[in-house]
């Protein structure tokens, strides 16, 4: 049996929701910054209106929650006056002792399949190349499109793209902005932690704040 036996994808439900919130905070605790704000992010996106109930995705393996992922519904700016429909994803979350076996892999790629099947044409995201290069994704800078918070000529490596729909950037030059849900205030994370298990935060090397 693999790391990979007995997995099931499903949408998630209401009845899932604290659960996948202890997931997320179990899974980005002291990853990026001291504690996170990962679980509140989750947990404020699904009222926002970009949110797609139907690419909000648990993964189960033997019954037990491991992992999750949400998407949410986005736009390029593009330099033409278009504004180009994508969509986002993240956070995306495995359990921490389920982590490295290839289980992140499988969810995304089946949420991406799913996300196809909804029409999405192409994907931004921001996250690291080593792993969602494995799924198709590039360097956003390459295919002209322009992360808002950096300048236009840089190179931004942490802000990717992927075409679900062959063709659908051909052309298309311009800027993105995450959607509003992903941009959280520091003492409205803190208040939501207070409902969580206290844990330890910790500044490590390789956090990015």
């Amino acid at each position: 049996m693999t790391a990979k036996d007995n997995i099931q994808i499903r949408r998630e439900t209401p009845a899932d929701y604290r659960a996948v919130e202890e997931l997320t905070r179990e899974a980005f605790w002291n990853v990026y910054r001291p504690g996170c704000s990962e679980h509140y992010v989750v947990h404020c996106l699904r009222d926002r209106p970009e949110f797609v109930p139907e690419l909000d995705l648990v993964m189960e393996r033997n019954g037990e929650l491991i992992g999750h992922i949400l998407y949410v519904r986005a736009e390029i700016q593009a330099d033409d006056g278009r504004r180009i429909p994508v969509m986002a994803f993240g956070p995306i979350s495995i359990r921490p002792d389920c982590q490295r076996q290839g289980l992140g892999k499988v969810l995304l790629d089946e949420s991406l399949e799913r996300a196809r099947a909804l029409g999405a044409g192409a994907i931004c995201i921001e996250g690291n190349i080593g792993f969602y290069g494995k799924s198709g994704f590039v360097t956003a800078s390459h295919r002209g499109i322009h992360y808002f918070a950096e300048p236009r000529e840089a190179e931004v490596p942490y802000f990717l793209v992927k075409e679900l729909r062959e063709g659908y950037l051909t052309g298309v030059t311009g800027t993105y902005r995450p959607p509003e849900g992903y941009f959280v205030e520091e003492a409205d994370v803190e208040r939501f932690d207070t409902q969580f298990t206290p844990k330890e935060k910790l500044r490590l090397p390789g956090q990015l704040e």
